[in-house]
């Protein structure tokens, strides 16, 4: 009996154990959401945005201080994008993030962002990209302050174009 009894115990912590694990993910969601790194990281990926379209260019200082490795969406090779890079310029830009999902990492000085970039641009004297669709993954870094991007991949969406360009020259 007491077998039964003790598979019974086992059987309930599993479950229970079962069901904290399956709510884990849902917990997590709800505090990227909720301030923090994801809400300034959230905040600044579209106030970012909102600017190239106003503007008609990147804005400065969001590539950390160390620089940042990044694969473009033009699938060519990696790319050592410098702190002091030339600010990228358009004859037109109608790019808008989607589905921005925040991630924090341990000590609260980096984090994963991931969404979906979708529009249409021209680069100054580049070819227009119509139907720009792609994935976005960056990884910021809190420097005085201030997060900046210290990695990125750039993936076109099936359907989707990405960028021509395939290097900072």
């Amino acid at each position: 009996m007491s077998e039964i009894n003790s598979y019974k115990s086992i059987r309930r912590v599993l479950i229970v154990f079962t069901l904290v694990l399956l709510a884990l993910p849902g917990l997590a969601l709800a505090s990227q959401h909720e301030g923090g790194a994801a809400a300034e990281i959230t905040a600044m990926i579209l106030a970012d945005s909102e600017y190239v379209r106003a503007n008609l260019k990147d804005s400065e200082g969001g590539v950390s201080q160390h620089g940042s490795v990044e694969f473009w969406s033009s699938g060519g090779l990696i790319q050592q994008v410098a702190p002091n890079s030339n600010i990228a310029e358009y004859e037109s830009v109608s790019l808008t993030p989607k589905h921005i999902q925040v991630i924090e990492l341990p000590g609260g000085e980096s984090a994963v962002a991931m969404y979906y970039s979708e529009g249409s641009m021209t680069p100054k004297g580049g070819k227009t990209v119509d139907h720009y669709m792609t994935r976005v993954l960056q990884v910021y870094v809190k420097e005085n302050g201030k997060w900046v991007v210290r990695a990125a991949h750039w993936s076109p969406i099936a359907a989707g174009a990405g960028t021509n360009q395939t290097s900072l020259d």
